[in-house]
């Protein structure tokens, strides 16, 4: 092969190409949830009353909840990758299958909030709150979704003959569950929490 052609001499990042593309994912993600906010933020200054009377309907204890049970899976999902990098099999399957649970929990939880605000007649198109309410949490919904799709294969793969050893690759998963927990904590306030006082 021609020195032209040569990958040889290629600077190497010493990233891994999976975690440097979920890296870059993240950021195009966090600038769009940015816009999500910026914009529930402006049309809050602008309906302060409706956006008041309107988080009064959320169930802030629900969410907090939903919040222990993300936080508790960022800590399980660091422990499934810990004990995989050192071959523990074994609590590598019972934290990452913990991590499964806690979302399946969140999505549980989510599912009773939405089905009690149905049950009032509060929907999407109520008013500008709760359009927001519906998409930036539905929004968020989709995200543990996708990220539980990956999880239970890599759990599933370690249950087989070959097992599964790519711990590079459960701790690229583990950035976007992480970057999931760290969005609901900032949905968690803005919606449930900061809203001004009725005048």
């Amino acid at each position: 092969m021609s020195a032209g052609l040569s990958l040889a001499h290629e600077p190497n990042s010493g990233v891994p190409h999976g975690k440097l593309a979920m890296w870059i994912f993240l950021a195009s993600e966090i600038m769009f949830f940015s816009g999500f906010f910026g914009a529930f933020i402006v049309l809050r200054n602008s309906n302060l009353e409706m956006f008041s009377h309107s988080a009064a309907e959320l169930n802030p204890y629900l969410a907090l909840l939903n919040t222990f049970v993300l936080i508790g899976s960022s800590l399980t999902m660091a422990l499934a990758i810990l004990n995989l990098q050192r071959g523990n099999t074994k609590n590598y399957q019972l934290f990452m299958g913990l991590t499964i649970v806690c979302g399946f929990i969140f999505l549980v939880v989510k599912t009773i909030e939405y089905s009690t605000k149905f049950g009032h007649g509060i929907f999407p198109h109520t008013n500008v709150f709760f359009a927001f309410y519906f998409m930036m949490t539905g929004f968020h919904a989709l995200h543990v979704i996708l990220g539980l799709i990956p999880m239970i294969f890599m759990l599933s793969k370690s249950f087989t003959k070959g097992g599964y050893n790519k711990p590079v690759k459960v701790e690229t998963l583990g950035l976007y569950w992480h970057f999931v927990d760290l969005v609901w904590i900032f949905l968690f306030p803005i919606l449930y929490l900061i809203f001004p006082a009725h005048h």
